[in-house]
């Protein structure tokens, strides 16, 4: 607690400072140097405090509980949330909050997945989670990220900050305006519904919730909606596998990895390009199969009305959107360094999934993704493995908390435009921290004269 006290104070110091002096660089100078300064007496606390629990680490356990709460609640990973209190109050090197934040967001995934499977998922209720959109989403979600780690390395800090910047406050603008027409959709639901009810029982709840139940059957289940869709499950798990094949055999960028190869060689790349034509295939098949069975459950029924209806969430959409807005999600998400739950969850409502069919969807994807990282850290001997599984345990029991918390707010109220407008608040906060700390750094690298143009890959 003290470490962070002295932080308030370092900073208000150098804010009165910079109040104080005539040279606007000097003062940014001073702020930079002041952080810095607290930064490393801080990092270097850590063996000091070796024997016991630092003050410090129990005010991080608090607010990544919180953190856990809020974006689990609204669909969305968290990382960009997480990287701030693991670096700043745990004094975690930038590298190790890396690694622990993909820890983190699988725990919350984790919960998250797990709540409304046990909640939603016996059959007697639909099924929150889409595992239609999932497959369609998994295979170019994964490429994207590839690709988007490549361009990471290519781009310069400030253009990588600009354009994430940029990016969430278009999308925050974007949810927010959903959020609103939702709301008052919901409004003028609710006052029909009141003038009904005086002339019988006929007040319902579900015309709020659309097709975030009644589809959950048809469509989430990926078919008849009688039992777990074990086919679907599967694919994505082998799926998740190849990729993660193809990941294990590159290695890192030190060629470190499960067989020895020279980093951007000619194995490097055959292996990098072949998740191009994996994810075709896998989409392909998937579209394939997905048309097929369509096809026979129309033909096999006799009132089609029914099945239109209720396969209206995937059919409505034009069949490139879904892998194409996949693979832009997925290159975002490798291009700005975050999981992809800040992304998803967003472009699932604007492509007009239900706000609660979109967030447990972008949870149960998030999952995929963030425990690839995980299990990559794992294999390249990431140090604190211990302290990173507390962490995501704190983040298990967050989700859950914030999950229970939003599903009683919204049967409550009877609005899911909660989640929206709480997707809304996370990435306006993120976009604030992400742009503060990433225009920190890019004015340390001007000041000390460091590079910032494009790079090569290698």
């Amino acid at each position: 607690m003290t470490r962070t006290t002295q932080l308030v104070a370092a900073i208000a110091v150098s804010f009165l400072s910079a109040a104080a002096a005539s040279n606007t660089t000097t003062s940014l100078q001073s702020l930079v140097a002041e952080v810095s300064q607290w930064r490393e007496i801080h990092l270097g606390g850590g063996a000091a405090a070796a024997h016991g629990v630092r003050p410090s680490t129990v005010v991080a356990w608090a607010l990544s509980f919180l953190a856990a709460s809020v974006s689990s609640a609204g669909g969305v990973g968290g990382g960009s949330l997480f990287l701030p209190i693991l670096n700043l109050v745990a004094g975690l090197s930038l590298k190790r909050a890396t690694a622990y934040s993909s820890f983190m967001v699988t725990g919350g995934a984790a919960s998250n997945v797990l709540y409304n499977l046990a909640c939603t998922g016996g059959g007697g209720r639909g099924r929150l989670i889409d595992y239609d959109i999932a497959l369609l989403f998994q295979p170019c979600l994964l490429l994207g990220v590839s690709i988007g780690v490549v361009c990471n390395v290519m781009f310069p800090e400030w253009l990588i900050t600009l354009l994430f910047s940029l990016f969430l406050a278009f999308c925050t603008a974007k949810t927010c305006r959903a959020g609103v027409k939702i709301w008052r959709s919901e409004s003028s639901g609710c006052g029909s519904g009141a003038r009904s009810s005086r002339g019988g029982h006929s007040h319902s709840k579900e015309p709020l919730l659309p097709r975030g139940t009644s589809d959950g059957d048809a469509e989430g289940g990926g078919g008849n909606g009688a039992g777990f869709p074990w086919g679907d499950v599967a694919l994505l798990v082998i799926i998740w596998l190849c990729f993660f094949a193809l990941h294990v055999l590159i290695g890192d960028k030190h060629g470190k990895g499960v067989i020895r190869i020279r980093p951007c060689g000619v194995a490097y790349w055959l292996i990098t390009f072949f998740q191009l034509p994996a994810a075709v295939a896998f989409t392909g098949y998937i579209v394939y199969a997905k048309r097929k069975k369509r096809a026979v459950h129309s033909e096999s029924q006799e009132d089609g009305s029914k099945a239109d209806l209720a396969d209206a969430g995937v059919e409505a959409l034009p069949l490139p959107t879904l892998p194409l807005a996949a693979f832009v999600t997925g290159a975002l998400s490798g291009l700005f360094g975050i999981g992809g739950g800040l992304l998803l969850n967003p472009v699932l409502l604007q492509i007009g999934i239900p706000p609660q069919t979109a967030a447990a969807t972008s949870s149960f994807m998030v999952l995929f993704c963030a425990s690839m990282s995980m299990v990559q850290f794992i294999l390249l001997g990431v140090e604190g493995v211990g302290q990173a599984c507390v962490y995501a345990g704190v983040c298990f029991a967050g989700s859950v908390a914030g999950v229970v918390v939003i599903e009683r707010a919204v049967s409550k109220s009877g609005r899911v435009s909660l989640i929206v407008f709480l997707v809304t608040a996370i990435m306006a906060l993120s976009a604030v921290i992400v742009t503060c700390f990433g225009a920190l750094d890019v004015w340390m690298q001007y000041t000390t004269g460091e590079y910032m143009g494009f790079k090569l890959p290698c």
